[in-house]
């Protein structure tokens, strides 16, 4: 399983659509891809399906066919996770839904990391459920790529799905918000990183599957700046500049600043947005009978441009 997170604990940066357009994007470039949403506000899970589907996956009372429902034994208490349902998009892509009720597994969590000092299994199990059904879900599926959605924060449920990743790409604005974001960040990926290390050497089952926690930065991308004659505006121009120090310094605990570690810049498809959530599909595959008419049409030809290219970047990067 080669697994790739997207995480920023600075909200509002375009996280969710960014893992939303590159799990198409994988997809069309003929990767297998499980995409796992566990964020549990739920919304790229609500980028994907209708909310009839959702409605009906998310009855009253149990949801087997969620996020949830996986987890649902280990927080009940009555046993170890189920198995998990992958909702088919297409015959590449596939989706483990989300649940708003993941929430409750916050706690479970938060009691099992201390506890995984004292060799408890049943504590182990709890902190790798979101691995081993990620796992599970890309055997099921075949997949090349598992994509993970998480909240905009330091959370144990965050730290549970990071450790899960073998990747992290860390979506950014150019602003001073998402500045401080990279300082809160770096060193909290750090601290998990050495922590699951040590942790992972007590766990009492040889049988039961481990992540490694090894959480590689792939590199930043930075979304959703203004544009004028396609340069950014002087007031994020200073921001865009100091990005790079910062994110060697608190991401990688390192003194070199290279731009090489911005993976891409991609403009901001105000006008696309909103013609994509309505049909329901990526920016760059928007078509004139969803509207994209008249300038939208270079538009979505540039957006399927950028992801085309960012997507190669992180694939090769990845296979670093």
């Amino acid at each position: 399983m080669n697994s790739i997170a997207f995480f920023n604990n600075k909200g509002g940066v375009g996280k969710t659509a960014l893992a939303y357009h590159l799990a198409w994007m994988f997809a069309e470039q003929g990767k297998r891809v499980v995409v796992a949403d566990l964020d549990p506000q739920s919304n790229l899970s609500s980028m994907f399906l209708e909310e009839d589907r959702l409605e009906a996956l998310w009855p009253n009372g149990k949801h087997p066919q969620t996020i949830q429902g996986v987890l649902e034994p280990i927080v009940r208490g009555t046993g170890d996770i189920a198995k998990p349902y992958v909702e088919r998009i297409t015959d590449q892509l596939g989706l483990i839904v989300g649940d708003l009720g993941l929430s409750k597994f916050e706690d479970k969590l938060s009691e099992a990391w201390p506890r995984c000092h004292n060799r408890d299994e049943a504590a182990f199990r709890t902190m790798t459920a979101f691995h081993r059904a990620m796992l599970a879900a890309s055997d099921e599926w075949q997949a090349d790529l598992v994509l993970i959605d998480v909240g905009p924060n330091l959370g144990a449920i965050n730290r549970s799905a990071l450790i899960a990743a073998d990747h992290v790409v860390i979506p950014l604005a150019p602003d001073l918000f998402s500045l401080q974001g990279l300082r809160n960040l770096g060193p909290q990926l750090r601290e998990w990183r050495a922590s699951w290390a040590e942790l992972r050497t007590k766990s009492p089952d040889p049988e039961l599957s481990l992540p490694k926690g090894e959480i590689v930065p792939l590199g930043y991308v930075l979304m959703q700046h203004a544009v004028r004659q396609d340069r950014p505006v002087r007031a994020y121009q200073r921001w865009i500049g100091r990005i790079p120090a910062e994110y060697s310094a608190s991401v990688l605990d390192s003194d070199a600043t290279s731009p090489e570690h911005c993976l891409a810049t991609l403009k901001h498809y105000r006008s696309l947005m909103p013609l994509a959530m309505e049909a329901r599909k990526p920016m760059f595959f928007l078509k004139p009978a969803n509207g994209a008419i008249g300038a939208h049409v270079a538009a979505v030809r540039d957006c399927y441009r950028e992801f085309q290219v960012l997507a190669q970047r992180i694939l090769e990067e990845a296979a670093d």
